[in-house]
């Protein structure tokens, strides 16, 4: 670090104050400190002026300097130095009136430089109380101790023995590191500080200081290695400023953004940041994730209040288990444990549970746990995947009934390990745009015309082989990819709109969306501008939404304000998959949908399940009670459109129609000048 450094935080400050240009020149003649004045008037960019000679138009004037350096040191004083040129960064002589003195920090002598341009004036009186307010200013900005060669606290001012309530007479012959804390971390700090400075270099950074009484306090400290002595000794200056509020605030603001107030324990986002360091360490740790199990059961069961005792004494039965091992809590009900500590032991938290049972309403209440363990490195390498890995375990352990804590088997290793492979490759296809979009037609059931297309994404990897859409549309959904797929088939989508349109058959083209997508406030511009650069009509869009989407977009009103806008531009919205998912209607009140799909699964039995085909009868009467187009997917075979025809279903899609093929085959389906 330069010595301009080491003076700049506090005292630029104060010489920015100055209504003159100001500078502040060491025994090598290097600029150290300069104020936004001074820049002004010569040109040069801060960067541009410290460490380097002061630009005096006359080279000669640097040697002149230099003795009356000298002679300032020996006697103090202000000296007129009459006009003198400058160069500015344009090459510009300027005349300046020139005051010279010496301000001295702890025994070193800086030449403290005022400039006033030909067309101001400044009288010596003005000058004098200017550097008066200078000196006293930079003085009371730092705490200053002086340390000699051996470690040893030469001198302090005046506000480094307020702060650490050190007499003038006590804290002479102190070492420097009983200034620090009294552990094996504030030894280890004080040792790399005096390294550094023993190696003549600078240290700057934020240190904990303990006072007389071994109060801890913070500051921002400069330790700095400066010119040896008239006794030809080293000798280190140290400069500190007070942060111990700063540092009160920031450990403040850091419990609340890292710990979960109700337990103690630190959340997720804190979690995240000890495992990357415990792993760029090298440390080996086993990753436990537990969940309560039938926690909402007893919530049902219990009060709010309960809750809060349930998962306070759960908290406290798991501290006493695994002790010194780091926990945290990542939801609700869930919690991790990092440990060193063998599968055994972790296993018999279950029996420790058992013994320790939990007393609600003065009842006694057994708690059972679901857990997964994940070991670094062995079988995962990152926080994610050791997240994901266990909470896979957790899933399958709670299908089985809970109350068990469950390693990964051969067959959780090999499973994981695809998936990994997958969302690596992924995002390789997503760079190359290695991803196709196939297209599969529905048939309108009045006209037998095609009137609508659905754009399926497909992906063939060159590495993995073909990997079909209900693993690759979860796990881009999980990883975030979603929305890059996404808008890479709306682009693809509406292209494809546009030459059918300019060949004359405008279809209609369907396009799948996520919630995810729509919880970016910006998708309607992103839609729209989409169909304007590819000159798309806005109704030869549209977007199929699944009843997932449509019951989480029912709470959100910003996703149904979206929705609305896109509708009044003209695309259309649809139900994907109807029938499988949650079983409130409201949001087809509320949602701007104007066809619902029926699924395939339904479909498949029509022909020889009478209630199967009773019940998307009545889906498709549903659909007409509210003015909804109605099509069925996963049709197969003539005796399913038979059936549908005559219930009055609008559209069939399905492999008896065509499965899904390149944009040319699809072609030969359509009917001449078919018309939307």
């Amino acid at each position: 670090m330069k010595e301009s450094e080491i003076l700049l935080p506090s005292s630029q400050e104060l010489i920015n104050q100055l209504p003159q240009p100001f500078l502040l020149v060491n025994k090598d003649g290097e600029i150290i400190l300069w104020n936004h004045t001074a820049e002004k008037y010569l040109g040069y960019d801060t960067n541009d002026a410290l460490g380097y000679p002061v630009p005096f138009a006359e080279q000669s004037q640097l040697a002149t300097n230099e003795l009356i350096f000298e002679q300032l040191i020996d006697k103090p004083e202000v000296r007129d130095m009459g006009y003198l040129a400058y160069i500015t960064k344009d090459q510009t002589r300027i005349l300046c009136k020139t005051f010279f003195t010496v301000w001295t920090i702890q025994d070193q002598p800086y030449l403290v430089i005022s400039l006033t341009p030909s067309d101001r004036n400044i009288s010596d009186a003005n000058f004098e109380e200017q550097l008066s307010y200078l000196r006293s200013g930079l003085e009371d900005s730092f705490m200053m101790l002086s340390i000699d060669e051996n470690g040893l606290i030469e001198a302090a001012n005046s506000n480094f023995l307020k702060y650490s309530k050190w007499t003038p007479k006590r804290i002479i012959g102190k070492t420097l590191w009983q200034m620090f804390p009294q552990t094996d971390e504030g030894s280890k700090q004080a040792d790399k500080i005096w390294s550094t400075l023993k190696n003549n270099r600078t240290w700057h950074g934020e240190v904990e200081q303990i006072t007389k009484d071994g109060q801890p306090y913070w500051v921002e400290l400069s330790a700095i290695p400066i010119a040896k002595n008239k006794e030809n000794r080293p000798s280190y200056l140290f400069l500190e400023n007070d942060i111990t509020d700063k540092k009160m605030l920031q450990n403040r603001l850091e419990q609340i953004a890292y710990i979960d107030q109700e337990t103690g324990l630190m959340n997720r986002y804190r979690l995240e940041q000890i495992v990357n360091e415990m792993i760029e360490e090298g440390h080996h740790f086993t990753f436990v994730f537990l969940s309560i199990d039938k926690f909402y059961s007893l919530k049902e069961i219990y009060d709010e209040q309960t809750e809060a005792v349930l998962v306070t004494e759960f908290t406290n039965r798991m501290k006493m288990y695994f002790q010194d091992s780091t926990m945290a809590r990542i939801s609700v009900n869930e919690f991790v444990v990092l440990t060193p500590l063998g599968e055994w032991f972790i296993q018999g938290f279950l029996s420790y549970l058992t013994q320790h049972p939990i007393y609600l309403d003065h009842t006694s209440t057994p708690l059972t746990v679901s857990g997964g363990i994940t070991k670094f490195p062995e079988d995962q390498s990152t926080f994610s995947n050791l997240f994901k890995a266990s909470n896979s375990v957790i899933q399958k352990v709670q299908a089985e009934g809970g109350n068990l804590i469950m390693s990964l088997s051969k067959a959780d290793h090999e499973s994981l390990s695809t998936r990994s492979i997958i969302e690596k490759r992924l995002l390789i296809a997503l760079n190359q745009k290695d991803l196709r979009v196939l297209y599969q037609p529905q048939q309108d059931l009045t006209t037998d015309e095609i009137t609508t297309v659905e754009a399926l994404v497909r992906w063939e990897d060159s590495e993995i082989g073909i990997v079909p859409p209900d693993i690759l549309i979860p796990i881009a959904e999980e990883t975030g990819l979603i929305n890059q797929i996404g808008s890479f088939m709306l682009e693809k989508a509406c292209e494809q709109a546009v030459e059918w349109a300019n060949a004359g058959t405008p279809i209609r083209i369907s396009i799948n969306t996520s919630i995810r997508e729509f919880r970016d406030k910006n998708m309607v511009d992103t839609i729209l501008k989409v169909l304007e650069r590819t000159q798309c009509p806005p109704h030869l869009l549209q977007i199929e939404i699944t009843e997932k989407f449509a019951l989480e977009a029912e709470a959100e009103e910003s996703i149904v304000s979206q929705m609305r806008k896109l509708q009044a531009k003209g695309i259309k919205f649809s139900l994907d998959d109807f029938g499988t998912g949650y079983a409130s209607f409201r949001y087809m009140q509320l949602l701007p949908l104007e066809e619902f799909k029926i699924d395939r699964s339904f479909i498949a039995p029509i022909v020889y399940q009478e209630k199967t085909r009773a019940l998307v009868q009545g889906m498709i009467q549903f659909g007409r009670s509210l003015h909804m187009r109605v099509v069925a997917e996963g049709v197969e075979s003539e005796e399913q459109i038979a059936i549908l025809r005559e219930a009055g279903c609008d559209a069939i899609q399905g492999y008896q129609l065509s499965r899904p093929k390149v944009p040319q085959d699809i072609e030969t389906l359509f009917t001449p000048n078919e018309l939307l």
